[in-house]
């Protein structure tokens, strides 16, 4: 039983990898071949690996206690990228060293993790209210829109009674249209928002590749959606609809493409979700508060 368990949660990492790196490799390809040097796409690169290292101590090492600290970090992190100087009123990044973080897209897929795993807990439900909040105030509608996709799952998926379940859409609903009412005044980087328009010039192929190995890779946590822990499938939804919100963003407005778009921040953001959701999937029941 704890045999074929661990074998699920490590070929739920496997494939993870394997269609994650497709999307990472055809967009540092596209942009390769676009002319960015070697130090963007390369960087990527990188940051898969390291990622991937990541993931793979989380998912042997996480506790409970590291559920906790992922989700209180997200709005710890995102009130940060309000001190921090912004981009034309627009305040979404910390800089470590030489790497622009987008705070929001390294956070957020391992705090949807645990705020599926932590539901029954209010506090829980209280740090991603209050991350939404920061969301409109950053203002970033493609990461409020994934939020607050992760978070209707969690709401769909818990026993709820019918009044607090149509107050917990109608307020994620205002939220998100809030995000989107916001003014984003920032011009589009080609290969970060517009990769996939650099793709289709190169070859209506190469972009249905990046398509594949991007939908492929955000809704790898839907392998482990089946599982018997009901914390484990909520989480496994979680993530994936939050992938698909950030999937989906860039159709509708400038945002950047994650993994597929030259960017270090949604490559280690990913990883880090999928490793705590494998913690979870180890872990194998509701973690109690701490």
């Amino acid at each position: 039983m704890k045999t074929g368990r661990r074998a699920k949660d490590a070929g739920f990492l496997a494939l993870f990898a394997a269609l994650s790196l497709a999307a990472v490799g055809v967009g540092c390809a596209v942009a390769r071949a676009n002319g960015a040097p070697a130090g963007v796409w390369g960087r990527d690169l990188a940051a898969w690996a390291v990622g991937g290292l990541l993931a793979a101590a989380v998912g042997r090492w996480a506790g409970r206690r590291t559920l906790a600290g992922l989700l209180i970090a997200a709005p710890l992190g995102l009130a940060g990228t309000l001190l921090a100087a912004g981009q034309q009123g627009v305040h979404r990044w910390v800089d470590l060293g030489p790497v622009h973080m987008n705070v929001a897209e390294v956070l957020l897929p391992a705090a949807v993790v645990a705020l599926a795993a932590m539901s029954d807990t209010r506090w829980a439900g209280l740090a991603g209210a209050v991350a939404l909040g920061l969301l409109i105030a950053q203002p970033d509608a493609s990461q409020a829109t994934a939020l607050g996709g992760a978070i209707l799952a969690v709401v769909a998926l818990r026993p709820l009674r019918g009044l607090w379940r149509m107050g917990a859409i109608v307020l994620v609903g205002v939220a998100v249209a809030a995000a989107w009412g916001r003014r984003d005044p920032l011009a589009p980087v080609p290969d970060v928002e517009g990769i996939i328009g650099l793709a289709s010039a190169l070859s209506p192929l190469v972009a249905m590749l990046a398509w594949v190995a991007l939908a492929g890779a955000v809704l790898a946590p839907l392998v482990l959606s089946h599982v018997d822990a009901r914390p484990v499938r909520m989480a496994a939804f979680a993530l994936a609809l939050y992938g698909v919100g950030s999937a989906t963003a860039p159709l509708l407005g400038a945002f950047p493409v994650p993994l597929v778009g030259m960017g270090v921040s949604p490559i280690l953001g990913f990883w880090l979700g999928a490793g705590l959701l494998a913690a979870l999937a180890r872990l194998g029941r509701r973690p109690a508060a701490p």
